[in-house]
């Protein structure tokens, strides 16, 4: 297993050094998001095609990070070739490209450490495809997994539909978001990824334990990223500029994470 994992390993560098050489000629990084959702789909994918004999629960897991991997990646660069560059990405590389040092910052700060946090957080199903040859059955467990990651697709892609038809609303300019799963919790987004990599993670375990506990810093990296540092906390740092006590009044009503009755308003909307 070693070997196909730096098999694995060699295809996502050369990729990250591929879209690294593009982002330097086109002077933004912002779209290793989209990479991020379909790296990991890479990842499975060339998983699976390294087994001679796939089976059954190789299969599954392939299926479950591919739909969750490319669909993310296709949203996410729909998104930054409509909206242009991030600005948490120009804040973060203001400085560099203001001393001609763009290329170096952005392989070092942003595309090397995303591609280890990559193969860190798809480590699940890589080692579980890679465990799973015939005749690896998929089991009660493999279901119980499917069911939470079923949950997280559901909550992940109906809520970027509703805030992508928000957004597209130019009434909605300056509102908050408050209603479908949006009422329920803040981000219904990442709640579902939270979900869908605890659902591939248990469906993984079906292969075999140990290559449960191997990977287990992979779906607790993600929930600590989700939750403490570059998803709620970042994306609320922002909110709470740009929409004041509208969103302050939201946050006040609104679960955080998981999923809540909301609370009843404190003041108009």
């Amino acid at each position: 297993m070693f070997e196909a994992l730096a098999a694995n390993a060699a295809v996502l560098i050369v990729l990250v050094l591929v879209q690294w050489a593009i982002s330097v000629r086109i002077n933004d990084v912002s779209f290793i998001d989209a990479f991020w959702g379909a790296g990991m789909g890479m990842m499975a994918l060339v998983s699976w095609i390294q087994l001679s004999r796939p089976g059954p629960l190789a299969t599954l897991l392939l299926v479950m990070t591919a739909a969750w991997g490319f669909r993310l990646g296709i949203y996410l660069f729909a998104r930054w070739w409509k909206e242009g560059e991030d600005k948490r990405y120009e804040r973060m590389l203001r400085k560099d490209r203001e001393k001609g040092n763009f290329a170096v910052a952005a392989l070092t700060k942003v595309w090397l450490g995303q591609a280890v946090l990559l193969m860190l957080v798809s480590s699940p199903a890589q080692v579980g495809i890679l465990a799973s040859e015939v005749p690896a059955p998929i089991t009660t467990l493999s279901y119980i997994g499917l069911a939470i990651y079923l949950v997280g697709i559901f909550f992940e892609w109906v809520g970027d539909w509703q805030l992508t038809r928000f957004k597209s609303n130019p009434d909605n300019e300056g509102k908050v978001l408050d209603s479908g799963l949006w009422c329920y919790t803040r981000h219904p987004n990442y709640f579902g990824d939270f979900c869908a990599w605890w659902g591939i993670w248990l469906t993984a375990a079906s292969a075999g334990w140990e290559y449960a506990l191997y990977t287990l810093p992979g779906p607790l990296f993600l929930t600590f990223t989700l939750t403490k540092w570059s998803g709620v906390t970042l994306l609320e740092k922002g909110m709470d500029k740009s929409k004041g006590e509208k969103y302050a009044d939201y946050k006040r009503r609104t679960s955080s994470f998981f999923p809540l009755p909301p609370k009843e308003s404190s003041s108009s909307s």
